[in-house]
């Protein structure tokens, strides 16, 4: 038995008796949600050897850092994952490509790696480098190209933009909607917002699959300096609110699990994206350790 597999083994009782009580239905329906679940990661020193960790089928999205050579940075990681043997799904930042030529040459090399997938973003960056300043703007020159990509993911957001408004990333969904096969929610920790978000959106005419974001394990130092810069509302806040109490109980770490069985009964997500702050063993021996508990219940 491997170490993740004798750690994975080990879920908390509270979690464990939750699970044994969800029905057949729900139950399969978050083994699949996990089993397919994007895996996120950023192109830094040390975080390829933990990649190896996962099966090869796993779903890996690769970030585009706004500096430390950006979108080159990305798909030169990107072509050492499909060595490996891996999927990878790119991310492809509009305010870091200068002009339609130099897209075409991304394209191209993306297309030389046999890439089936690509997600696309407006980028951290504040200023454009060139013509794309938006991901709307870098979709429809993709498409103006030509590209045929099997699925085109875009973000969005349950608890708003820390520089957009709600109207305006609205209408950029709606707008977007047309180019993009699926979108991906920022990090939430709330799934009373998420729901109440996607029936808005559903309301509003937005029928695109939803990919829920969410926090692998994390301690709780990073998960908040990530969901300040990122923008995430009322629910960083409240996970705020309670690291102290979280510390004194000797237990830094923050777990999806609550988060993730709140959404299971929900049939308005198609999958789940897990943002892992580069700690991929971690939130692999999270993942693994649900889904082997859900098919011991299965038997």
């Amino acid at each position: 038995m491997s170490a993740i597999e004798r750690i994975s083994s080990l879920l908390t009782p509270d979690i464990s008796e939750e699970l044994s009580k969800l029905d057949a239905e729900s139950r399969e329906t978050l083994r699949l949600l996990l089993e397919q679940a994007t895996i996120e990661v950023f192109p830094a020193k040390g975080v390829e050897e933990q990649v190896r960790i996962l099966p090869k089928e796993t779903r890996i999205a690769v970030t585009c850092p706004p500096r430390e050579g950006g979108i080159d940075t990305t798909l030169r990681f990107t072509e050492k994952l499909v060595k490996e043997g891996f999927q990878p799904t790119p991310h492809i930042s509009a305010r870091l490509i200068p002009d339609e030529e130099y897209l075409g040459k991304i394209l191209q090399r993306l297309e030389e790696q046999n890439i089936k997938e690509i997600f696309v973003i407006g980028g951290d960056s504040e200023v454009a480098v060139g013509e794309f300043d938006s991901s709307l703007a870098l979709l429809s020159a993709i498409a103006g190209l030509g590209s045929n990509f099997e699925e085109v993911g875009i973000a969005s957001y349950p608890e708003s933009h820390s520089k957009i408004d709600d109207d305006i990333l609205l209408q950029a969904l709606h707008d977007k909607k047309g180019l993009a096969s699926y979108m991906v929610t920022q990090m939430c920790f709330d799934a009373g917002v998420i729901k109440d978000w996607i029936g808005n959106i559903r309301e509003k005419g937005i029928e695109l699959p939803v990919h829920i974001g969410i926090s692998g394990p994390s301690d709780i130092i990073s998960l908040l300096k990530f969901a300040k810069r990122c923008g995430v509302g009322d629910s960083a806040r409240f996970l705020k609110s309670h690291a102290s109490l979280i510390v004194r109980l000797f237990k830094p770490d923050y777990s999806p699990d609550r988060l993730v069985l709140d959404l299971t009964p929900y049939d308005n997500i198609q999958g789940f994206h897990i943002y892992t702050f580069n700690q991929v063993e971690k939130t692999e021996i999270w993942r693994s350790g649900m889904l082997k508990y859900i098919n011991q219940l299965r038997k």
